[in-house]
């Protein structure tokens, strides 16, 4: 039996009924057909999870009943924030689906002088409410237990100059420095600058470089910017991980 895995924004507790909010009542009820007593697993990004079983299923409505907590011990020790500079469509999509997949704990878009994605106020809100929903439904499918932040996004430049993580990393393909060559900080926090499809700019590296943030390289080889978060949160936890 499937037992669907769904995020909802409530105050969830044990023994308690709650409405079905109205997209979960879409895809559970109209498209999974799910019906009355169908065991579910519901989160609120507070941590672990909760069982609960569909009770009250009218044609446009449904509640649902909480049985018991479950806690989860899946999050990576490392709390890694990826600065990815916005690429088109389904790229910044992928980027920040893998990277809630790989264990992000918060992802922090950003503009850079190569970023050829221009947006405007009323254009920013709904794309982060869109990259927001697609880490909501990585959390879902991973069995994540927090939902990472998509932050509203910054100028590359405002975002270096003011990050304040313990090791601050950079992907720069031109650098000799490896990975393994540094160690995590007592407290794990990192921050990971990730550049466009063109790369950062040798000015944009060196600003990095000059606000504490070490050039690294993942190999000889160039990634895709939707790729590096996947390759460089993997090689961070198989290091100093979960992995």
């Amino acid at each position: 039996m499937r037992i669907p895995r769904i995020y909802v924004d409530l105050p969830l507790a044990e023994h308690s009924t709650f409405d079905l909010p109205d997209s979960s009542f879409q895809h559970c009820c109209k498209v999974l057909r799910l019906k009355e007593n169908h065991p579910i697993i519901v989160f609120n990004g507070q941590g672990g999870q909760f069982h609960a079983q569909l009770v009250n299923v009218e044609k446009r409505s449904a509640q649902f009943a909480v049985s018991s907590f479950e806690a989860l011990d899946n999050e990576s020790p490392l709390r890694v924030t990826i600065g990815q500079t916005i690429s088109r469509g389904e790229r910044m999509d992928y980027a920040v689906q893998k990277a809630v997949e790989a264990g992000a704990y918060r992802i922090q878009p950003l503009f850079s002088e190569r970023c050829e994605v221009r947006l405007n106020d009323a254009r920013i809100e709904k794309r982060v409410q869109h990259w927001q929903q697609v880490a909501i439904s990585a959390a879902e499918q991973s069995g994540r237990g927090i939902v990472p932040e998509v932050c509203t996004p910054l100028q590359l430049d405002d975002w270096v100059k003011k990050c304040n993580d313990m090791l601050k990393l950079t992907l720069h393909h031109h650098s000799a420095q490896p990975l393994r060559q540094f160690k995590a900080r007592e407290n794990n926090q990192l921050a990971l600058l990730i550049g466009p499809e063109g790369g950062l700019t040798e000015d944009e590296v060196s600003l990095a470089k000059a606000n504490d943030f070490h050039a690294i390289a993942l190999g000889p080889r160039v990634l895709r910017t939707e790729t590096a978060p996947i390759v460089a949160l993997t090689a961070l936890n198989l290091l100093w991980g979960d992995l």
